[in-house]
């Protein structure tokens, strides 16, 4: 007996993006937790995406509630993880990252430091250095938390560079304690705490896995881990292709497909010939949305979901909107697609800044958007590390 293979269109997909990922103005919810599960996890490197990321999925929600999920409450967690990126994953999903794309990135970053720190002179063993640092800052945290720079100063470990050894401007001396800091937080041995500046910033406080969890739950194991992810990210991404789902695990091949025959995944016809994978407990059509708009921060969880983003973005705006790495600028959504992006004037009023017509409609419906962002900042101006060409354009006078 021959099956017929599901079909999901990429109007399919859109609906999808609207309904799950909480974008449609009907589907925003009302806590910070619900949000991060809702899209497995929420970049983080940019400081404030992680709090415009919720406001774009929320009501009643403000920036101080996102600070206390992250620093009262610690219902919601900073770790490094897929392609040593910082993200903020609900508190039960930390084994799984644990377990597999963190451990992964800390066996890269332990080979390449031990390697710089030889070749910079400061051990002959890198590697015994690397531990030996890194149990001088555990030690250090023993007694309290500590800024990166409190720490450059007390512990004598943390005091070096590596480089700066000629003229080229490329070549200036690089501090070793943000090398030790990423290993610890990878290896789950130390936390990004309280922050120790605006919310808009990233100036983080470092403390041990017990003062700030509490109870640690032990990792995953290599397998499991990346099964949990990856059913996570079918849940909220899915369907897309194995492609997707290793740019966005940064992990091999074979894991990813380990990890979708762990899951049980289901294949489906996309639009564009390729086969993409569902969850196997994703059987339902969302069915039509209403057209809806949206304005997402740098580096959202939904534009960087996503190696293929074909479905909801046109190729043609790719470069104004998104780096050679990826890596994506503010967007503006319209119906499903992007659109333009936004920006803000020095009085921290939200501007729109768009690539396509969208139509009366449209305008419209992003205006009461950029409104609304306008209202939730409050004043507060974010500056971006992931400026797309486009965003650089709309400021300049």
């Amino acid at each position: 007996m021959t099956t017929t293979r599901r079909r999901i269109s990429d109007a399919e997909r859109r609906s999808r993006i609207a309904v799950r990922h909480a974008l449609a103005p009907a589907r925003r919810l009302d806590h910070v937790e619900t949000v991060t599960r809702t899209m497995t996890a929420l970049h983080a490197t940019e400081a404030a995406t992680v709090h415009l990321a919720v406001a774009a999925r929320s009501e009643g929600v403000t920036p101080a509630d996102v600070d206390a999920a992250l620093y009262d409450h610690r219902s919601v967690v900073k770790q490094l993880a897929m392609r040593r990126t910082l993200f903020v994953f609900p508190r039960e999903l930390l084994p799984a990252a644990w377990g597999s794309a963190s451990a992964r990135v800390a066996a890269s970053e332990r080979r390449r430091i031990a390697k710089a720190i030889a070749a910079g002179g400061i051990a002959d063993d890198g590697a015994r250095w690397l531990d030996l640092a890194c149990a001088a800052v555990l030690d250090r945290l023993a007694a309290g938390p500590a800024s990166t720079a409190q720490l450059r100063a007390e512990v004598p470990e943390l005091a070096g560079t590596v480089g700066g050894g000629t003229d080229k401007p490329w070549d200036r001396p690089v501090p070793v304690a943000p090398w030790v800091l990423t290993v610890l937080g990878l290896e789950a041995r130390a936390f990004r705490g309280r922050n120790a500046g605006h919310w808009r910033l990233n100036k983080p406080t470092w403390t041990t896995a017990e003062d700030w969890l509490g109870v640690v739950e032990p990792p995953l194991d290599e397998a499991a881990g990346y099964a949990a992810l990856v059913g996570q990210w079918l849940t909220t991404f899915g369907p897309g292709t194995a492609a997707d789902i290793q740019w966005w695990l940064g992990s091999t091949k074979t894991a990813v497909t380990r990890a979708l025959a762990d899951v049980g995944a289901v294949e489906v016809d996309l639009d564009d010939g390729s086969t993409g994978w569902v969850h196997p407990d994703d059987v339902e059509d969302t069915g039509p949305v209403e057209p809806w708009a949206a304005l997402l921060p740098t580096l959202d969880p939904t534009v960087m979901g996503w190696r293929g983003r074909d479905f909801y973005l046109d190729p043609a705006h790719v470069p104004f909107l998104v780096d050679t790495n990826g890596n994506a600028g503010t967007t503006a959504w319209w119906d499903g697609r992007v659109v333009g992006c936004w920006v803000q004037d020095e009085m921290g009023v939200v501007r729109l800044s768009l690539v396509e017509d969208v139509a009366t409609d449209g305008r419209a419906a992003l205006e009461h958007e950029a409104q609304r962002l306008t209202t939730w900042l409050d004043g507060v101006v974010i500056g971006n590390v992931y400026a797309s060409r486009q965003m650089k354009h709309a400021r300049l006078p």
